[in-house]
């Protein structure tokens, strides 16, 4: 049995939105082109992302403001997990505190 690849996504301190794309540009492998948005994130995802789990650390550690990100992010996730299993492939994600 073969191990998932797993996406470690360090959102610990995280202070502004540019630095929570950016730490999503780096966790993700994703090109210095990344646009930023959720849009360039789901679209990466569909285009550049072969990982099948990705693990969300430090969420509680950042300001209240953030929170309509993370729903966002959430739902991108969501999309992209619902979409997989429609192609029989496997993705997943889950937040560790």
């Amino acid at each position: 049995m073969s191990e998932k690849k797993t996406i470690v996504l360090d959102l610990t301190g995280c202070k502004n939105l540019w630095e929570l794309h950016e730490r999503i540009r780096i966790a993700f492998d994703f090109p210095e082109w990344y646009g930023k948005n959720w849009d360039a994130f789901w679209d990466l995802m569909w285009s550049d992302c072969e990982a099948e789990m990705v693990e969300i650390v430090g969420e509680n550690t950042v300001q209240e403001e953030f929170l309509p990100e993370f729903e966002l992010m959430h739902t991108v996730l969501s999309d992209v997990k619902k979409e997989r299993k429609e192609f029989g492939w496997s993705f997943d994600y889950k937040i560790i505190s």
